[in-house]
């Protein structure tokens, strides 16, 4: 497959820069000159399509590489929204990374917001080495509320793959929802209007990745706790442990050789609730990236 869009980032003169950059319809990319602090070495780029969103039948491309001992943030100036489809079409995002050694690559984006019927499929394949530090925000909301939709695509796929030298895998992972024909994708998901999905990788975020797993273990130990006192002996009936569901729902688990991996998944009845959550836990990267994400 023929790539739509191309950057390539290199040490010149001890900073991270952006020494080849190509895209075409419908792909764009804006690289601001300067984010953050001017001593900050980081490159930010900004991934857009043209109308605002994904229509039925694209089919986008991208390649990134990034060189030794540079940082460099991909996000987007909003949410990726998938417009309805035209038949069985399915729309599609494939994006392809290189990470060089002592490099930094974030992918932040806003969340993807498929609108009703829409089909749309996305993969992402990172490559790294042994001493390459990686972010991944993977996150999709219910749809529109405001006209009504909730869970009302038709299909969403993702796929996340990274690899070590040699081709080795070291994390595989799809999140598949699609319609079906006894129950729709509503109805699994329940009061959840957010799914998200977030890897942390490499040495260079040894900090968040302590700290991540402490907030969410504090963070489910208070949203699951029932004081028993309080409860005396009530009996607790089944609207009962509805009304106790939990409107945010996370978890961790480490993964690779010693753990250099960590996972965070995510389920939320809000999109805010999920961007506070992104913006304390990555909070800490503002020295490396110039910017917080998601502030």
């Amino acid at each position: 497959m023929a790539s739509d869009g191309k950057v390539v980032v290199e040490k010149v003169g001890e900073k991270s820069s952006v020494t080849r950059c190509f895209s075409k319809y419908p792909l764009k990319f804006i690289i601001p000159r300067k984010v953050g602090p001017s001593k900050t070495d980081a490159v930010w780029i900004y991934s857009l399509t043209y109308g605002g969103g994904v229509v039925s039948g694209d089919s986008i491309s991208c390649e990134f590489t990034i060189g030794d001992a540079c940082t460099t943030v991909l996000t987007t100036q909003a949410s990726t929204k998938v417009y309805k489809s035209m038949g069985s079409k399915c729309s599609e995002q494939v994006l392809e990374a290189s990470i060089g050694s002592d490099a930094l690559l974030a992918v932040v984006p806003d969340p993807v917001t498929c609108f009703s019927t829409a089909r749309y499929s996305q993969k992402q394949v990172f490559r790294v080495v042994s001493d390459s530090s990686l972010v991944i925000v993977d996150w999709i909301t219910s749809g529109r509320h405001e006209s009504g939709e909730k869970w009302d695509f038709d299909l969403y796929k993702s796929t996340n793959h990274i690899f070590l030298e040699d081709n080795q895998p070291l994390f595989l992972d799809t999140v598949l929802l699609e319609r079906g024909s006894i129950s729709s994708i509503a109805e699994h998901m329940q009061d959840y209007q957010v799914i998200a999905m977030v890897v942390l990788l490499g040495p260079k975020l040894k900090q968040v990745q302590d700290q991540v797993q402490k907030d969410v273990k504090r963070i489910m130990s208070e949203q699951l706790h029932i004081p028993s006192a309080s409860l005396g002996h009530q009996v607790i009936t089944k609207s009962d442990r509805f009304l106790m569901k939990p409107s945010f729902i996370a978890s961790t688990s480490v993964f690779g050789p010693k753990g250099i991996g960590v996972v965070v998944r995510i389920a939320a009845m809000t999109t805010e609730s999920v961007y506070k959550f992104l913006h304390h836990q990555l909070a800490c990267l503002e020295p490396l990236l110039g910017m917080s994400p998601y502030r």
